[in-house]
């Protein structure tokens, strides 16, 4: 799983994840989209070697975003927007991609998460929870974006598991697919933590 950070930047393997940063600091939803969709738009002009003003992307029955034009590609699209980052992914396979600011200073939801991430956290010193629960929050967000449920698959119902360097496993007893992430922390242009994750099921 490939992390880039410039929009110039070609992925010499999938999956990959851009992690663009923006000045735009978006009012509503449709402003949100808009620039998620012009981001991807130039991330993917120079993935796929055409005109961004040939590219289109749409929404499958669930909501996902997919590439439209041009078709038959066989690729799947994530796409998140957070504190001035804007998330690209793209892969062979089902993928989602979520961007959360690490809010230091408060203490998490932690009613949310699975018992076992609950008792996870619970263990650690209140001060590096925040963190934690970022990490946590978007390796889910990303886990039922790739599914195309979103959080109508409620969150506490699975588990995530993290591994070595960065990468974690999604262990849910209620769906057949195996998910597999990567992870990783970094800042934006105002200097605030954020956690990112990047997640394909099969």
């Amino acid at each position: 799983m490939l992390w880039l950070t410039s929009i110039d930047a070609k992925a010499s393997t999938l999956p990959a994840v851009w992690l663009i940063p923006t000045s735009e600091r978006p009012a509503n939803l449709m402003e949100r989209a808009r620039l998620r969709r012009s981001v991807a738009g130039l991330v993917l002009d120079h993935q796929l070697g055409q005109p961004a003003a040939t590219i289109e992307i749409g929404h499958d029955e669930r909501g996902r975003p997919l590439l439209a034009r041009p078709a038959g590609q066989g690729l799947h699209l994530s796409l998140a927007t957070r504190a001035g980052i804007v998330a690209v992914g793209l892969a062979e396979r089902p993928i989602g991609v979520d961007v959360e600011r690490v809010e230091q200073g408060t203490e998490p939801p932690l009613a949310v998460l699975h018992p076992t991430e609950r008792d996870i956290l619970l263990a650690l010193p209140a001060a590096e929870r925040p963190l934690a629960f970022a990490q946590l929050w978007s390796a889910k967000e990303a886990y039922v974006k790739a599914l195309g449920t979103g959080f109508a698959h409620a969150p506490e119902r699975f588990c995530v598991r993290f591994l070595a360097e960065g990468f974690f496993t999604v262990e849910d007893a209620g769906v057949r697919s195996i998910g597999l992430g990567a992870a990783r922390l970094m800042k934006n242009g105002d200097q605030e933590d954020l956690a990112a994750a990047i997640v394909v099921v099969a």
